[in-house]
């Protein structure tokens, strides 16, 4: 069975009047389809001196270890959506603390906004998108297993700001994204 073909919709890629690049334009119209970037939700969750991991179920990076993070869903704060995800991940309820860290990350079209976040209660299980969900110090996070480069970032800007109240969000560490660009590594889509 073939696959059902899409309409052929009358658009066309072209710099349109006050613009500095391509959109897609429709012939008919004139209406403009602005394509913009992704916005990631998630947080670094803790439970007393251990962090919230879980291992992947889906791609990319299948079996790969992250914290709860994903897309930003249409009409829900940052906050409600790095919530859900820690939900849909790994059956934990949290409290959001603050927002740890702003990454922009070009390439891939995305911001991403990490919370600070700490476990309700220390009850959690693997949901659809987790293989396994653990607890796990600091010292044993298995740093070579580590999903994205911003898993690492975020769990390492939480560490330098661990048990301080007040602090400007983290952003991506200087040379981090030219060093993945130069490397021409695909490891990670960065």
């Amino acid at each position: 069975m073939s696959a059902p073909s899409l309409p052929d919709f009358p658009f066309d890629r072209k710099i349109p009047t006050g613009e500095d690049r391509e959109r897609l334009v429709c012939r008919d119209c004139g209406f403009i389809n602005y394509e913009n970037p992704k916005v990631i939700v998630g947080a670094v969750c803790t439970w007393e001196d251990k962090f919230l991991l879980c291992k992947r179920a889906i791609p990319p990076r299948m079996g790969y270890w992250t914290m709860p993070a994903g897309y930003m869903e249409l009409h829900e704060t940052a906050e409600q959506g790095a919530a859900r995800e820690a939900i849909e991940e790994a059956n934990a309820h949290i409290a959001i603390d603050a927002l740890l860290a702003v990454y922009s990350i070009p390439r891939i079209s995305q911001v991403q906004l990490i919370y600070r976040a700490k476990l309700i209660t220390p009850e959690f299980s693997p949901g659809p998108e987790s293989l396994d969900v653990q607890l796990v110090r600091y010292d044993d996070i298995p740093w070579d297993s580590l999903a994205f480069p911003s898993v690492t970032w975020s769990l390492k800007h939480f560490k330098e700001v661990d048990g301080v109240s007040s602090f400007p969000p983290f952003q991506v560490p200087s040379g981090e994204l030219d060093r993945l660009r130069e490397s021409g590594s695909r490891k990670y889509d960065y």
